[in-house]
């Protein structure tokens, strides 16, 4: 989930406005998490699913 949907709970902004300390910590602790923060469980495991089908594939032409 993105930051600019989320509401603080302090001040009762949007979190992406920065109003409050709060609301700057919360912007700020999201930006820094990694590439694959925003997918879901779901997208991830389709990826995995696809990664594993092309090496088995690749090791399939290789024999």
């Amino acid at each position: 989930m993105t930051y600019d949907r989320l509401v603080c709970a302090n001040c009762a902004a949007p979190i992406s406005q920065g109003r409050c300390p709060v609301c700057r910590a919360n912007r700020a602790r999201l930006q820094q998490e990694g590439p694959f923060a925003g997918l879901n469980p779901m997208a991830l495991i389709v990826l995995l699913v696809v990664l594993v089908a092309a090496l088995a594939l690749v090791a399939q032409q290789t024999a």
